[in-house]
């Protein structure tokens, strides 16, 4: 089973892309090494308050593959950096 979120974040307390850049950097390594997830922005490149991340994760049944991209969204919502606005599941 294949989990595929997409979240869109607005990111406060950034004024340039390069401010942007790092946020999401730090973030996305930290997400990366701690779960079984693998991670990129996925669009708003060129915004410098807003990013959409796309999360995916693969196991053996649906349930464990939510309960690790649930895991990875409570991850990324607990940083003050930034605020979930929406989010978007697939399953394949």
């Amino acid at each position: 089973m294949i989990g595929f979120v997409e979240c869109e974040y607005r990111i406060f307390q950034t004024h340039s892309l390069k401010e942007k850049r790092a946020v999401l950097k730090r973030t996305l390594t930290r997400l990366k090494q701690k779960f079984n997830v693998s991670a990129a922005e996925v669009e708003h490149q060129d915004l410098w308050q807003l990013t959409k991340i796309a999360i995916v994760t693969v196991s053996t049944s649906q349930k464990s593959a939510e309960r690790e991209l649930d895991y990875a969204l409570k991850f990324l919502d607990s940083f003050p950096e930034w605020e979930r606005v929406k989010t978007n599941f697939e399953w394949l």
